[in-house]
């Protein structure tokens, strides 16, 4: 990253991590919200120990980083949460992830090194679903949190986007349609792009997880040929973005 560029990513993070403790005030029984929405759903018991999560490993990148793409997964998870890690997509899911990357040299980007880790808000729950438990039981302070982590965390997505010229990849989609959980999300990221102009730049995919992001790339690969990995990719990306983007 240039100097400017670094700057402001130093900025964002620090603001970042200012907006995380400033939404923990928000919702003081949070954590007792996530055990309720996770009983509720017959999850396995496990160790609740983040409610609001911050991406450590941005904590990792350097200037000498070379970021080509923006990772928007959906929220923290298990794994996610544990204090040992409090980092985005480190499991199963951001492990296909990192395998995709590594299998694919030709695509040129390190998961773990050029790449930018976000969510559409970084409130923790097992499964993304369970952030309907909260909508509907937590009270104003949960519709506030949900709300305003998606509108931040949208447009400073798009501001990183434009200054250091990566690509925005958002990987899982089915939250993002009019009405759905992460509808505020998509709704300001489509406004800060088109008004930052990098609305160009804003690739949709199947998640990771259960790897339907790679059996989609595949189907798509199979059904055309003659496109490279990169094409297809970046073609696949972006008629997804289409789909998504469009109001029905």
């Amino acid at each position: 990253m240039t100097e400017e560029q670094y700057k402001f990513f130093e900025q964002f993070r620090n603001d970042y991590q200012a907006k995380i403790t400033e939404w923990n005030n928000l919702v003081p029984n949070l954590m007792d919200l996530q055990k309720e929405a996770a009983k509720k759903a017959d999850t396995p018991d496990y160790s609740f120990e983040t409610p609001i999560v911050y991406n450590r490993a941005l904590d990792s990148i350097t200037q000498k980083d070379v970021i080509k793409i923006i990772v928007i997964g959906d929220n923290p998870g298990k794994d996610e949460q544990l204090l040992k890690n409090n980092k985005y997509l480190v499991g199963q899911a951001g492990k296909l992830g990192e395998g995709f990357f590594r299998n694919n040299p030709e695509l040129e980007i390190d998961f773990r090194k050029n790449a930018i880790i976000l969510n559409k808000t970084p409130v923790h729950t097992a499964k993304t679903a369970q952030i309907k438990y909260l909508l509907k039981n937590g009270g104003p302070g949960a519709k506030q949190l949900l709300a305003e982590s998606q509108e931040w965390l949208a447009q400073k997505t798009a501001e990183l986007c434009k200054v250091l010229g990566a690509e925005i990849w958002l990987v899982g989609y089915s939250e993002l349609k009019p009405k759905k959980i992460f509808s505020i999300y998509r709704e300001k990221l489509a406004e800060e792009c088109k008004k930052n102009e990098v609305f160009d730049k804003v690739l949709v995919f199947q998640h990771f997880s259960m790897n339907r992001f790679t059996v989609d790339l595949k189907e798509f690969r199979k059904n055309n040929p003659d496109l490279s990995l990169n094409q297809a990719v970046h073609t696949l990306g972006k008629m997804h973005r289409e789909e998504i983007f469009t109001d029905e």
